[in-house]
This record gives C-alpha cells, sequence and structure tokens, in this order.
C-alpha cells in the first residue's frame, strides 16, 4: 500500500482546505447534516454491540470498552470515503490553507460554522427517527447502556470534559491525516479505524457523538435536561475539540511541514 509522506500529507491537506472554502452554505449544511448522520449511526451501532455484552462489562471492562470503540469508526469511514463535512475533522483540515494565506479566517469559521450546526440536525435525525422512533434501544441491556452514558457524560466538570475533549480530537484528526495520506481505500480505512476506536475505547469526549449519544438518551428517559446537555457537557468538549484539532494537529504539522507554501487557491469555477 502506498501513501504519502508527511509533507506531502499537509500539502494534500492544504487543497483540501481550500476546497472545503470554496463549499455554498448550501452544500455545508447539507454535507454536515450527513456527517452528523454518519457519526451517529456508528454511535448507535456502538451502543448495540459494545452495550449488549454486559457479561464481559462485569468481568472483563477493558474488552468491553474495545469492543465499544472497535465499531464505532464505521461513522468516520463513510465521512471520509462517501464524502461529508465533519465539524472535528475540519477544525485541523482548515487550518494549513488558513496559515498560508490562501483561505481566509472567516471562510475557515463559516466551514466550522456552518458544518457543527448540519452536524447537530443530522445526529438529532437518527437519534429521535432511526433510534427513538423505532425503539431499536428500547429494552435492556441496550436501554440501560443508553440512560447510563447520557447521564455519564453530564456528570463531569468543565475541565475534564475539555481535556478529554482535546484528547479526542487529537485523534480524530490524525485519523484524517491518516486516511488522506493513504493512496487506496483499504489503507484509508485502516488508517481511520485506530485512533478513532482508541478515542473511544480511552474514554475521549467527541462533541458531535455526543450529539447522538445525549440526546438519545434523553430521548429514552435518562435524567438529563437538554440545558446539562448543551452547558455541562457540549460547550467544554467542543472548544477541547478545537484546540485538539486546529492546534496540535493542524497548527502543528503546518508549522513543520507546510510554512514554505505559499501559492494560492484556485477560484471556484464559475456555473
Amino acid at each position: 500500500m502506498s501513501f504519502k509522506s508527511p509533507k506531502d500529507t499537509v500539502g494534500a491537506i492544504d487543497a483540501v482546505g481550500c476546497a472545503k472554502a470554496n463549499l455554498t452554505w448550501g452544500q455545508l449544511l447539507t454535507l454536515g447534516f450527513l456527517a452528523g448522520a454518519f457519526i451517529a449511526f456508528g454511535g448507535l451501532l456502538a451502543i448495540v454491540v459494545g452495550g449488549g455484552v454486559p457479561g464481559i462489562k462485569e468481568v472483563n471492562p477493558g474488552l468491553q470498552k474495545f469492543i465499544f470503540g472497535a465499531v464505532f469508526p464505521v461513522g468516520l469511514i463513510l465521512v471520509v470515503i462517501a464524502g461529508a463535512e465533519l465539524f472535528t475533522g475540519n477544525t485541523a483540515c482548515c487550518i494549513p490553507a488558513v496559515l498560508a494565506r490562501k483561505v481566509r479566517w472567516t471562510d475557515c469559521i463559516r466551514n466550522w460554522g456552518v458544518s457543527y450546526i448540519g452536524n447537530f440536525i443530522g445526529a438529532l435525525f437518527v437519534a429521535f427517527f432511526l433510534t427513538y422512533l423505532t425503539g431499536l434501544l428500547a429494552k435492556d441491556p441496550w436501554l440501560a447502556t443508553t440512560i447510563g452514558i447520557a447521564e455519564a457524560k453530564v456528570s463531569q466538570d468543565f475541565w475534564p470534559l475539555f481535556l478529554k475533549g482535546i484528547g479526542c480530537n487529537w485523534l480524530v484528526c490524525l485519523s484524517v491525516w491518516l486516511a488522506v495520506a493513504s493512496e487506496d481505500t483499504i489503507g484509508k480505512i485502516w488508517g481511520i479505524w485506530f485512533p478513532i476506536m482508541a478515542f473511544v475505547a480511552l474514554g475521549f469526549e467527541h462533541s458531535i457523538a455526543n450529539m447522538f449519544f445525549i440526546p438519545v438518551g434523553i430521548f429514552y428517559g435518562a435524567a438529563v435536561t437538554w440545558g446539562q446537555f448543551l452547558v455541562t457537557n457540549l460547550i467544554p468538549v467542543t472548544l477541547g475539540n478545537i484546540v485538539g484539532g486546529a492546534f496540535f494537529v493542524g497548527v502543528i504539522y503546518w508549522y513543520v511541514y507546510g510554512r514554505q507554501s505559499a501559492e494560492k487557491c484556485a477560484e471556484p469555477e464559475k456555473s
């Protein structure tokens, strides 16, 4: 399997950032919706598979965490290969082009903001219409797992959630980096799988995944309010995700490999 060097990968990410800056509002929102839904599919699968083995969790909690994490990456695999706009990955992918002055900060922030909204809508759609109304998680052990996840995620303080958000998106954006580095589909899948499995098994916090995990718990009766979801969990996790992706991946790799590049982005074709 062939792959790009780290320097060439940053160059490819640079082009990705330029392409993202040229997306229209409608494209961003639509592709953001898809990304949120895809991540939610991964979360739903993780609950069904990883939450369906309470016996293993009792005697070998590490193995249960691995099983939960092992199936979750299907969401990002769909995002990267099928094509969608995921806020967390975009926090890193837009940065090299911005720092090279090929993309304006306003275009970067627009991409982050609109994709974030689209992600929220997509995750909620899967949580309510495809998970709650279908009753997929209405019985134990899945019901207990769903409620337990939601309640645990709002029971933590700001700084632990912020730091878990950094760790999560550092790994998420590295998985995107590895996918871009690979020249074939199988290589992209493996490049995505390992870091995503790792962040989930480690218990780090992903803002877009939480847009599924916590609302679906609320729908199924978890003792969590929407205010707790937004303020206690989503805000610190989102801020941590931005730092983890933008600085620890986007800024650092641009600083090491991308500072020499100064070409302007190609203008979008006029239709």
